[in-house]
């Protein structure tokens, strides 16, 4: 998407932060419908007697759609621009939160979840390309950083809001209020989200419909060739490596085993597990700015890449075998804080890709990150499953399993090529 990375015309700095505080509204709702299950998933498995593997292909349907899509979306980006993407596609986040609030069996939420997946696709990656456009990109780990902590507000619904929620009105009234939501982000969007034409086009005769249609198929096969490009680029790998296992370790521990874990082990009730969320949620507000200030650059941010998944296997690791409340609450806030630094493979990715391949880098990223996520939830029910069947603590086995493959997704990320090519910051 080669305009990803150059204006296509300039806004004025005050429309721009509204329209991206605006695009950031429908981003947050994608937050909240990824983590639901992280509080949902203990009356989810009271009402349908769903295994862990079963509560993992619940929690994973959202991200598999999610990541999924995240190659056509930025496509449609490129040929459809911001606007018309987000407003077809999310809908169908309204019509799957519906459908989930409705199910009757597992299988009619896996298919809600997935609708809800397809409809959020786009959320982020259309507040990314948004701000590579229209900010300066010297800002961009900054405003990216702070629109990830924006995001975080629908972190904090899905925390002791949503807890007593479904104390008081049952999971169904969960789906309910986020339908809701979602409607009024949608119609948000639709009202004050408008992207200029291209300032060296204002002045150009109207392109005929068929002319239109032909640039659009040629904009179509340009975009598929150039994953092809990417995917080609040695240091690509060991990017997507550590993306895919990163974020996937929060939301599957936030997403998914939150509420169980404090439950099972700690015997903590729902508003418990929910107030503790909310901390997360919170924390989760400000790190990715905090720590978008604190981006070192290209010749030093590496090198925290290669740092911060160790810390994290450290603390699943603590996570797996402590008996201790406080050490566990101590160690879920560390991961919360420490997760800031994701904000850095943004910047990251960036800069290790030509200007003219910025948009799709970051298409296959996210792709990258949210299929991260699928996987590791649905293989995190494979292992609490496991362990059950052979008398071994699933938490255990669990949060063990989350360590070692941030631990080889970050060996991937050390070993293999590195970036040569670096944008100017």
């Amino acid at each position: 998407m080669n305009a990803t990375t150059t204006s296509t015309a300039a806004l004025p700095l005050r429309t721009a932060w509204v329209m991206l505080l605006t695009l950031i509204g429908g981003f947050a709702l994608s937050q909240a419908y990824r983590t639901v299950a992280g509080i949902l998933s203990v009356p989810l498995i009271a009402q349908f007697g769903l295994s862990p593997h079963e509560m993992g292909t619940v929690a994973a349907a959202f991200h598999f759609a999610f990541g999924g899509m995240q190659l056509l979306m930025g496509i449609g980006i490129d040929v459809y621009g911001i606007r018309r993407t987000i407003l077809l596609a999310f809908p169908l986040a309204i019509v799957g939160s519906v459908v989930s609030a409705l199910a009757n069996s597992p299988a009619v939420l896996v298919t809600g979840q997935a609708l809800i997946g397809v409809g959020c696709a786009p959320a982020f990656l259309v507040c990314t390309v948004f701000i590579a456009r229209y900010f300066p990109g010297h800002r961009f780990a900054a405003i990216s950083g702070l629109a990830l902590g924006l995001g975080g507000l629908g972190l904090i619904f899905t925390g002791t809001p949503l807890a007593w929620v479904v104390e008081q009105y049952g999971w169904r009234c969960g789906f309910w209020v986020l339908a809701g939501l979602s409607l009024l982000a949608w119609s948000v969007i639709f009202l004050r989200v408008f992207e200029p034409p291209a300032a060296e086009n204002r002045d150009a005769p109207p392109i005929p419909s068929d002319t239109a249609r032909l640039s659009r198929s040629s904009t179509l096969w340009r975009a598929l060739k150039g994953y092809g490009e990417l995917l080609r680029m040695p240091h690509t790998a060991g990017i997507l490596a550590l993306v895919f296992v990163g974020y996937a370790s929060f939301i599957t521990l936030r997403g998914l085993w939150l509420a169980p874990y404090l439950s099972d082990r700690f015997g903590q009730s729902l508003i418990y597990s929910g107030n503790i969320a909310l901390v997360l949620s919170i924390i989760s507000l400000f790190s990715p700015s905090f720590f978008g200030r604190l981006d070192p650059g290209d010749a030093h941010r590496r090198k925290g890449l290669i740092a911060f998944p160790w810390t994290l296997v450290l603390l699943f690791a603590i996570l797996a075998v402590t008996r201790q409340l406080g050490v566990a609450v101590v160690c879920l806030i560390l991961i919360s804080i420490f997760m800031g630094c994701a904000v850095w493979q943004y910047a990251d990715v960036r800069s290790a890709y030509p200007v003219h391949m910025t948009g799709r880098a970051m298409a296959l990223f996210t792709m990258s990150m949210f299929l991260g996520v699928a996987v590791m939830q649905s293989l995190s029910g494979v292992v609490a499953e496991w362990a059950l069947a052979h008398q071994h603590d699933k938490y255990t086995a669990v949060f063990a399993s989350v360590s070692i493959l941030l631990a080889a997704g970050s060996i991937a990320f050390i070993a293999l090529p590195k970036p040569r090519h670096r944008n100017a910051q």
